[in-house]
């Protein structure tokens, strides 16, 4: 690839984008971004300072200070440091200060497959491909629930699938960058899918684009 090739992926939590992006960004050599977990770390660094998750300097501050290849994925997946990041993310300062970050990542060479909420629609609104990935809650809260007991560890299911139709009904309520589909994304439901299946279809659509783009 000559020059900068965008693939921006958006859908809500536990659909599989991040798994999705993670094998699209290997197989197409492309530079990769979780746009989330830049709302945990600075949510993470205002619980470790212990400020409100609605103090909005501090947010502001902790955000200019967010350095996009420091993202420590093991410590910013708590889901304590999750909740706090989708509170932090309605503060329009804070996701103006993240989304310069992330558009100075999309537009360094090679490209970049970047996943999150709104990336197809604020972020990179001419990425060069554009999915959005979904399931039901109910599969989605599944997921979650196997996550946790494949790892030893136990939950609720109940609670999981509130806790996620919570998030959707903030993530989707927001004035400021709703979760919705791109006018022009391609839609991708997981709940009956598995990643394999999802990667190929994304693939397809993918190839077609740069078939498209190499004849022009």
């Amino acid at each position: 690839m000559t020059s900068t090739f965008t693939i921006a992926i958006d859908g809500p939590a536990g659909a599989g984008k991040g798994t999705l992006a993670r094998r699209l960004a290997d197989h197409y050599r492309l530079n990769l971004l979780d746009t989330g977990l830049t709302y945990r770390a600075v949510a993470h660094s205002l619980l470790r300072l212990g400020l409100p998750l609605d103090n909005v300097s501090a947010a502001e501050t902790a955000a200019r200070q967010v350095d996009l290849a420091k993202l420590d994925r093991a410590v910013l997946s708590a889901h304590a440091v999750g909740e706090a990041a989708s509170k932090v993310a309605v503060i329009p300062s804070v996701r103006r200060i993240l989304v310069d970050k992330q558009r100075a990542f999309a537009k360094t060479p090679p490209g970049a497959v970047l996943d999150g909420r709104d990336i197809g629609t604020v972020v990179c609104p001419d990425a060069d491909v554009k999915l959005y990935v979904t399931a039901s809650a109910e599969v989605r809260a599944k997921r979650r629930l196997d996550e946790i007991e494949s790892i030893g560890g136990t939950a609720n299911f109940d609670e999981i699938l509130a806790d996620i139709v919570r998030r959707d009904e903030r993530d989707m309520g927001r004035m400021d960058s709703p979760l919705k589909p791109a006018a022009d994304a391609h839609l991708l439901d997981t709940s009956e899918m598995a990643i394999e299946a999802a990667f190929l279809a994304a693939q397809a659509i993918i190839d077609d684009v740069l078939a498209k783009r190499n004849e022009a």
